[in-house]
């Protein structure tokens, strides 16, 4: 079914009738395809299913090409990024050729399908936005943070269960709330990874997020249990390049002060809950799919 959420949004770009937005919609690298095995997976029985992932899919693409731009990030899951490869003009513009078409298609659907997704990419908005301010400086309030992910990462996740659940008939409550949970999850798996993974596993550079001025839920937790040299160290790092002596003693003292362990802790509690309600819907898959993420390496 996933290769059917392919073809359609190869078929939504031809309708632009543009060979250049065409071949750099191909250039992009198409990654797990989350929310469309979130679709059609809730929504399987629907025909409307594969285009409501496509256009979800679409959406959440526009929103990665944007977040490279805003990073300055060289590379997306392994190859170069967009912004690097055409230009950051270029890249954004993509962006919002995806974005536009992606609210074209989703008019088709019904007024609370279409409402729900577009209230997450508000949120989206908004949580992007939030994520520069945050960068100012290092940031110790977990609820900022909590907050932050999830408007970026969560709120989408949490409608694209939402929406198939609507789209099939079933309660779009627990599907929110799911999808929600698996949302913060999985930023908070991916904040781990960047300190544990390779550049190579990652297919972007490791340890990364603190040199981008991105204070993760693992690096509060640690500040948290520093004493105030230790603090005043870990702050000084924030937003600069990082020796490797320096990563050397973050990774030294994530594992001394339980901080890792303790952000994986909060990730697998929240999957767990998810996993739960997915079972008690009799949804065994998706539970299998937060499972999956949780145990991931990369």
């Amino acid at each position: 079914m996933l290769e059917a959420v392919e073809a359609k949004m190869r078929e939504f770009i031809a309708e632009l009738e543009n060979e250049e937005i065409a071949k750099l919609f191909e250039a992009l690298p198409h990654g797990k395809r989350l929310r469309a095995k979130l679709v059609l997976k809730v929504a399987r029985q629907s025909p409307e299913a594969v285009a409501l992932a496509a256009v979800i899919e679409m959406i959440h693409a526009a929103s990665l090409l944007h977040d490279d731009v805003i990073d300055d990030a060289t590379t997306r899951r392994g190859v170069p990024s967009m912004n690097a490869t055409e230009g950051s003009k270029q890249a954004i513009m993509m962006g919002d050729i995806l974005y536009s078409k992606g609210f074209e298609e989703l008019t088709a659907f019904d007024r609370a399908i279409a409402a729900t997704v577009a209230r997450a990419v508000t949120q989206l908005s908004i949580g992007e936005l939030m994520d520069v301010r945050l960068g100012d400086r290092f940031n110790p309030d977990i609820d900022a943070y909590m907050q932050m992910i999830y408007q970026k990462t969560a709120a989408l996740i949490e409608a694209t269960a939402a929406a198939a659940a609507l789209l099939a008939g079933k309660d779009a409550k627990i599907y929110a709330i799911y999808g929600k949970n698996l949302g913060i999850a999985f930023q908070i798996i991916d904040d781990i990874l960047d300190i544990t993974q390779t550049s190579e596993q990652l297919g972007k550079p490791a340890m990364h997020d603190l040199e981008e001025g991105k204070t993760t839920l693992p690096y509060i937790y640690l500040h948290e249990a520093l004493d105030e040299a230790g603090r005043e160290k870990l702050a000084a790092m924030h937003g600069r390049k990082l020796g490797e002596e320096e990563k050397n003693w973050i990774k030294m003292m994530m594992e001394e002060t339980g901080a890792l362990r303790k952000a994986y802790l909060h990730a697998r509690e929240l999957g767990e809950e998810a996993a739960a309600l997915m079972e008690g819907e009799r949804e065994e898959s998706l539970a299998e799919i937060v499972t999956a993420m949780i145990e991931r390496d990369f």
